[in-house]
């Protein structure tokens, strides 16, 4: 089937055709019209019992003939029987012609995807599926081919629909499909033409109703929002019509033109404000990647710095370790030596210790000897104390013809003289001054 143009409701409606365009008129509707629904125009009529009644009339009368033509002899009988096989053989040929044309005629071919109604005297009796079937009664009839496997499209589109603040917007598209579950209820209950009043209502105030309890300014929410609350509302409407509604949508909504600019000056500034949210977002991020690449390079610079550090750790732990082995080194030399004197005056001490005990033994064994060599060394002693002591010199100043001062100048000359006398005179000698007198 066909949907409607943009913009332009969708007509459903049934149609009366023959047979050969049931088809056609079920995939593309009819002058922009959807229809699900198609009446046949039949082409069975109650013809065919014509030939027969009169193959029956027929072998009746060559029945009477023959029974006419045993009673007659001679040239009578001869007519009469042949009268009676004209009647057999147009009996015959006129019951074949009239089965033949009564089986012909109860054929009837359902297409594919579609739903017959049989009804009898008017009465619907059965539902008849796809494919071929005979309807051997004479007055049964598939008054309806229903289309039941395909999803049928509808556009409705609701004009003046005010919103929550009372602004009637412009248009409000609205698109569904829409398929026949019981062929039955649905060309009993309502038919084609009063479903799409029906539907059309109920579409308008479902949409009515969500409208109303929209913002203006958030009115293009609608295009692509969810409306499965509207299609649970429309499928509880309209399933005591043996219809289903498997899929709505809201394509577009049109605004009054003054809000239409408002909504376009706040989508200009809405792009504008997201080309600079991305232009900052992106300059961010050069800002971010310098400032990161600055902080990478920050680390390897202090990485390498101290790695530096450790080398330069290293080499002083080393440099400390060689001195601490060194100052270990020369301590344990100076300690060797230490302990090599030590040793050595240890050893001489005890040596000169030794000694100091054979020789006070020597010396406790030898007493006599001891105190003859004491008394020799004392007067060895007193006689070097006597030779080498010191001379006194008596310097008289009381001659005679001497005055009683004594001057600086004879003095000064007495102690440059002393020493020279010292040598001359003998000891105990005395030297007469000048100035001195006898006596004094």
């Amino acid at each position: 089937m066909s949907g409607a143009g943009v913009n332009r409701r969708s007509v459903i409606s049934e149609a009366v055709a023959p047979w050969s365009e049931i088809a056609q008129l079920l995939r593309g509707g009819e002058a922009g019209t959807l229809v699900p629904v198609i009446i046949p125009r039949h082409r069975r009529r109650l013809w065919w019992m014509l030939p027969l009644w009169a193959g029956v009339f027929a072998l009746l009368s060559g029945v009477m003939l023959t029974l006419r033509g045993a009673d007659a002899d001679g040239a009578a009988d001869l007519a009469y029987g042949a009268l009676a096989a004209v009647a057999y053989t147009s009996g015959v040929l006129l019951l074949v012609v009239g089965g033949l044309w009564w089986w012909r005629s109860s054929i009837v071919e359902i297409e594919q995807g579609t739903n017959g109604v049989l009804t009898r005297y008017g009465a619907v009796t059965d539902t008849l599926q796809a494919g071929r079937h005979y309807l051997w009664h004479p007055w049964s009839r598939v008054d309806f081919v229903v289309d039941t496997a395909t999803e049928i499209p509808y556009s409705a589109p609701v004009m003046a629909c005010p919103t929550q603040e009372n602004v009637p917007l412009r248009s409000i598209e609205f698109f569904l499909k829409f398929r026949i579950t019981d062929a039955v209820l649905f060309v009993r209950t309502i038919g084609a033409g009063n479903f799409d009043l029906v539907l059309s209502s109920a579409v308008q105030d479902a949409i009515r109703q969500r409208a109303r309890r929209m913002r203006t300014e958030r009115a293009y929410d609608l295009r692509g929002s969810d409306v499965a609350d509207m299609q649970e509302l429309l499928n509880r409407q309209l399933s005591r019509y043996g219809v289903r509604i498997t899929g709505c949508n809201i394509p577009d909504v049109q605004l009054p033109a003054q809000y239409q600019q408002h909504l376009a000056t706040r989508e200009r500034v809405a792009k504008e404000r997201t080309a600079y949210e991305q232009e900052w977002g992106l300059t961010r991020k050069r800002r971010i990647d310098s400032l990161g690449m600055d902080i990478e390079r920050a680390k390897k610079v202090r990485d390498a710095r101290i790695v530096e550090v450790k080398a330069a750790l290293n080499r002083a732990r080393e440099a400390v370790a060689q001195l601490l082995e060194e100052q270990e080194t020369n301590a344990q030399r100076v300690r060797f030596e230490i302990e090599t004197r030590g040793r050595s005056g240890l050893i001489s001490a005890e040596n000169e210790a030794r000694a100091q005990r054979a020789l006070a033994k020597a010396y406790r064994d030898n007493r006599a000897v001891l105190q003859y060599e004491l008394a020799r060394r004392r007067l060895e002693v007193g006689a070097s104390l006597a030779v080498n002591a010191p001379q006194p010199v008596v310097v008289r100043t009381d001659g005679p013809g001497a005055g009683g001062d004594t001057s600086a100048l004879s003095t000064l000359v007495a102690a440059q003289l002393l020493p020279r006398l010292n040598a001359a005179l003998p000891s105990g000698g005395e030297l007469p001054l000048p100035g001195r007198r006898d006596g004094e």
